[in-house]
């Protein structure tokens, strides 16, 4: 909103015309977010810390996971007022995209507050039931989802990635395919955040693929070059997608390894959430798989390791899932399974990029 008041002097001061540009715009919003985590990190971290609002450890978990118990949690709530404020700041204020993912940024973190509350007032693991979890998500999504589709000239047409003249119709039936994007992501990023910056990497990583899609699927004549779906107003996005980035980059500065605050639900779930919208948002819903592929790498092994147990009465594919907790127990350094899988998103999102021109 801040660029729309300095925007009206563009007239006696021609410098300020540079606010018209979503690229400027997304920079400032980059910027703004690393700034708000870089200010308001140790505050937050001492403030936990004094509240007692510390992690608990899973008895069935590694066993080198024992050390993390107390470290502060719910640094989400530093990570999602960040991208809020940088993003209702710098994007254009009657974009209808800019408010709908501020509601999934409110309405999935206050399912992961909730969840994170509990988990302390109950000083466990466990929090929300997953009947409970999942319910609310699936009612926020549908919301969501709902908008999408009665809004006048939203596409319900799926883009195949590599065939350009197969756009297979959903229809109605595009209601619940978006509420199993957001709710699947949501829920994806929320298994892989198990280790230190293991989440929050690759969410960057995925983001910044997602501000190219975004630019491109907002501009009209880049749209029609490349052959992709054109989406008015959705070149906005761009500026949440740079929030991300700027807060993720803040976030990862104290959730690297050794980790001095954790993302916690509060974090992890808007997030995810926030990646599934906007690749609705973009039309890029099926590329997500790929984008988010270590996401869906994470949650696959969970699906698999505990059909594979039920199926077999009790035995295993993995040591452990998610499968990060496989290579932990395999032997791995915990910075060297984070490194790695980090080098497998950013080659999952160049994959995910190139397939822009193969068409």
């Amino acid at each position: 909103m801040i660029y729309k008041l300095l925007y009206l002097f563009h007239s006696d001061l021609s410098f300020l015309n540079v606010f018209r540009y979503i690229t400027f715009r997304t920079v400032l919003s980059t910027l703004t977010g690393l700034a708000i985590c870089f200010i308001f990190g140790e505050w937050m971290i001492r403030r936990l810390r004094r509240l007692q609002i510390g992690q608990y450890i899973r008895d069935d978990g590694p066993p080198n996971h024992k050390s993390k118990k107390g470290t502060p949690t719910m640094g989400g709530a530093l990570i999602l007022p960040a991208i809020i404020i940088s993003t209702v700041i710098w994007a254009e204020p009657v974009n209808i995209y800019v408010w709908i993912v501020v509601f999934v940024a409110l309405s999935f973190g206050g399912i992961g507050f909730l969840d994170d509350y509990l988990k302390i007032m109950g000083k466990s693991s466990k929090g929300l039931s997953a009947r409970a979890k999942f319910s609310l998500q699936i009612l926020a999504a549908l919301m969501v989802a709902l908008v999408f589709y009665v809004y006048p000239g939203f596409d319900t047409r799926l883009n195949i990635p590599f065939f350009k003249n197969i756009l297979p119709d959903l229809g109605i039936w595009y209601i619940p395919f978006a509420v199993f994007i957001i709710v699947g992501t949501s829920n994806a990023v929320n298994l892989t955040d198990g280790l230190d910056g293991l989440a929050i990497g690759p969410l960057i990583i995925a983001f910044s693929s997602y501000v190219v899609f975004s630019y491109l699927s907002g501009h009209v004549k880049i749209a029609g070059y490349l052959q992709i779906p054109y989406v008015p107003g959705s070149g906005e996005i761009v500026v949440l997608c740079g929030a991300v980035v700027g807060a993720g980059l803040g976030f990862l500065w104290y959730n690297s390894y050794p980790a001095e605050i954790f993302m916690g639900d509060v974090g992890s779930l808007p997030l995810g959430a926030l990646l599934g919208t906007v690749a609705i948002i973009t039309k890029q819903e099926i590329i997500l798989a790929l984008v988010g592929g270590l996401f869906v790498f994470e949650a696959l092994s969970v699906i698999f390791q505990v059909l594979f147990f039920k199926l077999t009465g009790g035995h295993r594919i993995f040591r452990m899932a998610p499968i990060h907790h496989h290579f932990e127990l395999k032997g791995w350094p915990e910075p060297k399974v984070i490194v790695r899988f980090w080098i497998i998103a950013i080659i999952l999102a160049l994959f995910s990029i190139g397939t822009i021109k193969l068409r």
